[in-house]
């Protein structure tokens, strides 16, 4: 990281913040939030105000995902309509892909094919209907997509650039 103040400030802030509240019990309507997701959030904001307001682009990524993770591991216990599915993992980084590709121009490929994988992840059986694979009695081909992903990778680790 190129000026640290930035991160280092957040992460004492914010930690101090925490454990003052869970020590002291002050606000009794944040001890439900007083758990570790909320950890991942305070370091994804420190990378995400490095990120930012350091112009050290490259914690754009780890930052997003920090604040992501916890969010959803807050969320999820919560929202009974919130998927808790590797899908959302998989959106989340792709947020955090495409979030640092605006920035650096770099990652837009990394971005897009996470947000495809997690659109079919998360809409699985919606897609394939929407597709007609079902009705058209070629379920079977359903089970071999893992395959596909499989060989695609293959292939771009292979293939010479």
């Amino acid at each position: 990281m190129k000026s640290q103040k930035i991160f280092s400030g957040i992460i004492l802030l914010g930690f101090g913040l925490y454990f003052f509240l869970e020590h002291n019990h002050y606000v009794k309507m944040l001890e439900d939030y007083l758990s570790w997701p909320s950890l991942l959030i305070i370091v994804g904001i420190a990378f995400l105000g490095q990120g930012y307001g350091g112009k050290d682009y490259e914690a754009i990524l780890p930052g997003v995902i920090l604040v992501g993770f916890g969010l959803h591991f807050h969320i999820a216990g919560k929202l009974a309509i919130w998927p808790n599915h590797i899908g959302v993992f998989i959106l989340i980084i792709a947020l955090g892909f495409l979030l640092r590709y605006q920035r650096t121009r770099n990652g837009l490929f990394y971005g897009i094919l996470f947000l495809i994988v997690s659109v079919l992840l998360l809409f699985y059986d919606e897609v394939f209907k929407w597709l007609g694979l079902l009705e058209n009695q070629a379920g079977s081909i359903i089970n071999f997509w893992p395959l596909c992903l499989i060989a695609i990778g293959l292939y771009l680790l292979i293939s010479k650039r």
